[in-house]
């Protein structure tokens, strides 16, 4: 008999052993759970491994803003100096959610800030006095919950173990409080990856006693481009910079993902007493609240094309489209 060896899209013997403990008695879970061990488990979990998951090297699986190096951060502090007006910045700890091991986006950046924070997967979520409260890409990694609308009923999709490998089911019975936001009626097999998980860290962050200045940078869609114009949902894989569909391949060993509502999360800013949130394309926010920094930075280099002005073309250009950027004051 032939050697027979394993999958590389199989999931791992230490991942089964936790899927088993959590799986109901059909073997399944709906998804959200699904994803929630495969990112956030202490053993298992993908933003647990400590591999190195952003950048260009060997092993990375995708690149962000912060790939950039401290470009990204001089841009970030210069925006938050012109939105805080005429507040000064020493009053203020500059606090980064979800900051990748090892760094954050103000690491090598001379800024203004009183004290800096970063405040990485897993550790509490504790926020007073004067903050700005940033995060990159954050929120589209939170665990979500998923629907098909099939013969006239939406449906819930969830992860069963058959035969040793995970497939994608439609549970039996669900009696989830999120079928409540789940519009009427749809094409048939239309898809809904519905980010609540997002929402309630909003909310969690929103509720802390501070004021100041909330900065997100992610990319997302509004309820109605979610409910009319994603028929095959947002959710997706990423594994060596390559995206996937297959979100079941190698659990605990890619990332995945899927688009934010933006209309949730700005009204949970509203909700938690911040003046009118905005939403902005990543470029138009550079260019609105960083302009005098860019400017500085192009006339500085002018005489020549240096890494600096291809991370600023790449920053406003290649991802300044595909990633928007949602800012609120409160206080």
């Amino acid at each position: 008999m032939p050697n027979q060896t394993a999958s590389p899209d199989a999931p791992s013997p230490e991942f089964l052993r936790v899927f088993r403990a959590h799986m109901d008695a059909t073997g399944s879970m709906a998804f959200d759970r699904f994803m929630n061990l495969a990112l956030y488990h202490p053993d298992v979990g993908y933003y647990h491994s400590g591999q190195a998951r952003v950048g260009y090297g060997n092993g990375t699986d995708f690149f962000t803003a912060s790939t950039s190096g401290p470009l990204f951060g001089e841009l970030v502090s210069a925006a938050c100096r012109t939105l805080l007006g005429d507040e000064r910045l020493t009053d203020y700890t500059f606090v980064e959610i979800g900051a990748e091991p090892g760094g954050s986006v103000l690491t090598g950046v001379p800024h203004d800030f009183g004290l800096t924070r970063t405040i990485r997967v897993g550790e509490p979520i504790e926020l007073s006095g004067k903050c700005v409260v940033f995060s990159n890409e954050l929120f589209d990694a939170q665990p979500f919950q998923s629907f098909v609308f099939r013969a006239g009923v939406w449906r819930e999709i969830g992860v069963q173990l058959h035969d040793g490998r995970l497939r994608e089911v439609e549970l039996e019975t669900t009696v989830r409080p999120s079928l409540s936001l789940l519009p009427l009626t749809a094409p048939d097999r239309y898809r809904l990856d519905l980010p609540l998980a997002s929402v309630a860290l909003a909310g969690k962050i929103a509720a802390q006693p501070w004021n100041g200045l909330f900065v997100a940078f992610d990319y997302g869609k509004s309820w109605r481009e979610l409910v009319e114009a994603a028929p095959a949902g947002t959710a997706r894989a990423y594994h060596r910079h390559t995206q996937s569909n297959d979100l079941l391949a190698r659990p605990g060993d890619q990332d995945l993902t899927c688009h934010v509502c933006w209309d949730w999360l700005v009204d949970t800013l509203r909700q938690r007493n911040f003046a009118e949130p905005h939403l902005e394309s990543q470029e138009a926010f550079l260019i609105r609240h960083a302009s005098e920094f860019m400017a500085a930075t192009a006339t500085a280099e002018a005489a020549y094309f240096s890494q600096r002005k291809l991370g600023l073309l790449q920053l406003l250009h290649h991802l300044g489209q595909k990633f928007q950027v949602l800012w609120a004051l409160r206080g």
